[in-house]
């Protein structure tokens, strides 16, 4: 009897031991939210113009360069926003009315002190896609799989600089 009791006083004692513990932890709730991002309807009368230049500073393509392009993107009167952190180049589409080359090159500097513009220029049409419409042209109709003699007459009548250079090849 003595034992039983000696066993129950110390279940009783570690029972008020370890079930009174003061460590309050926080309670931990997630909450679903919807962020919708609308983008002002673009005027289809507009005359859009684009435009081409160098960002000096960028110092990785995830963060830098989409940061970059994220913020030209959301302007009023920009189309359409890309950087290219290979190239360090910015390729933006804009509505002439709305942005002017000036509020593009604060826009870039706003995002941090350490991004510099350069040779902003306004395009026809932006590098990357005249060089994928070029090659494709190429590819299809212009100079390839031709004798020397029909390259040198293909590339007189081709006003693409892609088949000029080909037929110096």
């Amino acid at each position: 009897m003595k034992n039983l009791k000696n066993i129950l006083a110390i279940a009783i004692i570690s029972i008020a031991a370890f079930s009174c513990k003061n460590e309050a932890q926080p309670e931990v709730k997630t909450v679903e939210t919807e962020v919708e991002v609308t983008k002002a309807e673009l005027d289809p009368n507009a005359t859009y113009a684009k435009a081409e230049f160098k960002i000096e500073g960028m110092t990785c393509a995830m963060g830098c360069a989409k940061t970059i392009e994220k913020k030209m993107a959301k302007m009023e009167g920009v189309k359409s926003a890309t950087v290219d952190f290979g190239r360090e180049l910015a390729m933006v589409e804009y509505d002439e009315a709305k942005v002017t080359p000036t509020t593009l090159e604060a826009t870039v500097t706003s995002v941090a002190d350490t991004y510099k513009v350069k040779d902003m220029k306004t395009v026809e049409a932006f590098s990357k896609e005249e060089k994928k419409a070029c090659a494709a042209d190429c590819k299809k109709d212009c100079c390839k799989n031709k004798t020397e003699a029909e390259k040198m007459a293909c590339a007189k009548d081709c006003k693409k600089a892609c088949c000029a250079k080909e037929t110096k090849a």
